[in-house]
């Protein structure tokens, strides 16, 4: 129903006696006025034996009594066709719906994350005068404890908003590739029984360099206001022990057979050795002594250096250095090295977390940014320049129509993603520019059917927006999803549908001094190889990559380079100052799912909460960035309660459904209210999600 005729019926209700609301209408008018007008007292038209109207069965001159009915219709039109015309000029939402979470208000700050116990270590560093970075960075310790989908050998993505300078900043803190992994290398092993087309999946030889501790020092370092030692104490205290919960025990002995080919992974997992259930119970007080002993180490070379003069960042980078090129970095390598891991202590010596430039695109006057073409990131941009001219409203929230517009739109952006995007630090760059041009949205917008989906949308040419020449015209030619496409039964379905919607964990926080942050941390996700007695979980991010270069140039394994990921936390402004901080676990799906609560807020007036409970659509028709890179044209997922007609609507236009109960991962939000000053925090309705705010 639209808005404006909500509010209609609100100026035109009574309560009875009982307090009950009824609407005033010809349905709630007494019988006695409307007998005779050919209406039951229920409202419906009166029938006789013959289908004729009681009007009409009125004989021998008796009138219709009307006299009162008939002036109460006449002035219900006018007093409605008066407050539609009125209403219709009000900035209406025009979607709006309860919520099975309340908002997260708050005045001072606001810490969310993928679990409660992780919101808390962001609550303490505020409540110890810490800023929206010290409390993210307490989070992110926290949640790679808790291996919420992401181990301290991870990688960091994260946007920062400085109120300082009015920029967002962006922090690359992924890992790269270890010494002796390319093309030639993986080319030809075989995993499990089957000969690899890309990268390992699981295990030692598909880990990059860890990014995690980094990026949380060099973030703390240049943004916070904290110690290392403050904002490592939750995270300390947790693994010194803490009650571990249900869902990571049911994750540990689902993978109890591949976590045991790993010695040190076998020792920390499995701590009842000998015993019927070996794993953790679900309460129980889980220690991780390796772990603890390695953020210890971390705290004494930062409390060393502040003994020796050094002020507050150059001694958290004392402890870096000891993570990246000290006995700990030794430690990690020599534990990779006795699994079967490439990691030389080298590599982590090399790497270095990158402070970047930010790309960004804006939407009716909002400016939204993301992360460059090693992430997905971008891949949202171009779906939102392309989406911006048309009227989104007009097609009505999640009709056959709108959500048809938004597939295309995510096929065109991703088709670009899966030829084009990768490391910019190696040749051949991405060609970002002409992929971020608005006139190239504007032709790629005419590739289009407005009736049918079209399965084999391919990349376009941005190179005809910017300087220089396509380096690969072949290889573009060439390009087709069709080659590459799945349809298989539904066992098989499971396994592409888990890969495509590999998890991760998302933080956001922000304080009234101006900070905001938006994480999208991963990789460490059980089954997981623990390094040595580090206590540090290695990530798999190496299955990113690929192996010919026909399937993406840009993207192709090399030693010392970062693969194209789908991690992508989302910052948004509006006249200079933030707007919206987001994310959302969930592999390639994320930028899809930011996508939908973006548009959901800005286009259909949804509260922030609102649209992170709100309905979503999955496009399966973009190659996937894990496994074996799988891509189903066509392929679209919806939650249950989309209607019938909108099901055979969007079957008739060449969609091959499926349907879920819960059809994204959680999505985390805060929303800045600028009118009043306050910070509104929102989580998906399922999952652990949530935060504390203030």
């Amino acid at each position: 129903m639209p808005e404006q005729v909500r509010i209609v019926r609100r100026f035109l209700t009574r309560h009875d006696r009982a307090g009950r609301v009824s609407w005033l209408d010809m349905t709630k008018l007494p019988p006695r006025l409307i007998q005779g007008c050919g209406r039951s007292p229920s409202g419906h038209k009166r029938k006789n034996h013959n289908g004729r109207s009681a009007q009409r069965r009125a004989q021998g001159g008796e009138l219709c009594r009307t006299k009162i009915a008939r002036p109460l219709r006449f002035l219900q039109a006018i007093l409605i066709a008066f407050l539609l015309g009125a209403i219709s000029r009000m900035p209406v939402p025009s979607v709006s719906a309860a919520t099975d979470k309340p908002v997260l208000h708050g005045r001072h700050w606001v810490a969310i994350t993928g679990k409660p116990l992780g919101a808390t270590a962001g609550a303490k560093m505020f409540e110890r005068g810490g800023n929206a970075i010290d409390a993210a960075c307490a989070m992110l310790g926290v949640v790679c404890t808790m291996y919420d989908d992401v181990a301290w050998g991870g990688e960091t993505q994260a946007l920062i908003f400085d109120p300082r300078t009015g920029k967002v900043v962006g922090i690359n803190g992924l890992g790269v590739a270890p010494s002796g992994a390319t093309a030639e290398f993986f080319e030809g092993m075989e995993f499990e029984g089957q000969k690899l087309k890309y990268p390992p999946g699981e295990g030692p030889l598909a880990s990059l360099t860890p990014g995690n501790p980094g990026a949380l020092m060099v973030m703390l370092a240049e943004f916070g206001t904290l110690s290392l030692k403050a904002v490592l104490e939750p995270a300390m205290q947790m693994a010194e022990g803490y009650p571990i919960e249900a869902e990571t025990v049911r994750k540990i002995e689902r993978s109890e057979e591949k976590l045991k080919q790993w010695p040190y992974s076998r020792k920390l997992f499995f701590p009842h050795e000998g015993a019927f259930r070996e794993a953790p119970r679900a309460g129980e007080i889980w220690r991780q002594p390796d772990l603890l002993n390695t953020l210890q180490k971390l705290v004494d070379a930062e409390q060393a250096a502040l003994e020796m003069g050094k002020d507050r960042k150059a001694a958290i980078m004392a402890a870096y250095d000891r993570f990246y090129r000290g006995d700990i970095a030794e430690a990690f390598c020599r534990g990779s090295q006795e699994i079967g891991g490439l990691h030389q202590v080298e590599d982590l010596a090399n790497w270095s977390v990158k402070i970047e430039e930010t790309v960004q695109t804006t939407y009716k006057g909002i400016e939204v940014y993301k992360l460059t073409s090693w992430t997905q990131g971008p891949a949202l941009l171009q779906t939102l320049n392309l989406l911006e001219p048309l009227d989104l409203q007009s097609m009505g929230y999640n009709s056959a129509r709108y959500i048809h517009t938004l597939y295309q739109a995510m096929n065109l952006a991703f088709a670009d993603r899966d030829f084009y995007y990768g490391d910019p630090d190696f040749e051949p760059k991405t060609p970002i520019q002409g992929l971020l041009s608005k006139d190239y949205a504007a032709v790629r917008w005419r590739l289009v059917d407005p009736t049918f989906n079209l399965p084999d949308l391919g990349p376009g040419d941005p190179y005809l927006f910017q300087e220089g020449d396509n380096p690969f015209p072949d290889l573009l030619k060439n390009w087709s999803n069709l080659k590459s496409a799945k349809y298989e039964e539904f066992a098989e379905q499971e396994r592409l549908d888990k890969e495509f919607l590999l998890g991760t964990t998302s933080i956001q926080a922000a304080d009234k001094d101006g900070w905001a942050i938006s994480i999208t941390p991963s990789g460490g996700w059980l089954p997981v190889p623990v390094a040595g007695n580090t206590g540090i979980g290695m990530n798999q991010r190496m299955q990113s990559f690929v192996l010919d270069p026909a399937e993406n140039p840009y993207n192709v394994v090399e030693p010392g380079k970062r693969p194209r990921v789908t991690l992508t936390p989302t910052i948004a402004l509006k006249d200079g100052k933030p707007f919206l901080a987001c994310g959302v676990q969930g592999g390639d799906t994320q930028d899809q799912n930011i996508l939908q609560l973006f548009l959901n807020m800005v286009e259909f007036g949804m509260t922030v909460q609102e649209a992170c409970e709100a309905a979503n659509l999955t496009s399966f028709q973009m190659r996937s960035s894990f496994g074996e890179h799988d891509v189903q044209p066509g392929k679209l997922t919806l939650v249950e309660e989309v209607p019938s007609w909108v099901r055979k609507d969007l079957e008739r236009r060449g969609y091959w459904l499926k349907f879920e109960d819960k059809n994204s991962g959680p999505l985390t939000a805060i929303y800045f209210d600028r009118e009043h000053g306050t910070f509104w925090g929102g989580a998906s309705n399922f999952g652990d999600d949530y935060g504390i705010a203030w």
